[in-house]
């Protein structure tokens, strides 16, 4: 990878992977709690909070997630290096 990408960039992806650990931990903790009503209130917030950072990072810097859960712009965009695992 030779593209230098800004700090804007790094910041964005970074907030995303802490909001989606927040998110993996819930996970984990309601599988066992499942009547922790403020627990599903917190993962309802991040889950809000992760579409939004998800969003904001594709109108900025193109599709972040494959299978479906991403649009390509024309011309098809996934060959466009760095890939956000990349950085």
């Amino acid at each position: 990878m030779d593209k230098e990408m800004s700090q804007e960039y790094y910041a964005l992806l970074e907030e995303i992977q802490a909001v989606d650990f927040v998110l993996v931990e819930l996970t984990l903790y309601l599988d066992t709690h499942p009547q922790d009503y403020q627990a599903i209130q917190q993962f309802n917030q991040y889950a809000k909070q992760s579409k939004h950072l998800k969003k904001q990072y594709e109108s900025l810097y193109g599709p972040l997630r494959q299978y479906g859960e991403s649009y390509s712009s024309y011309p098809w965009n996934w060959a466009d290096a760095p890939w956000p695992w990349q950085v």
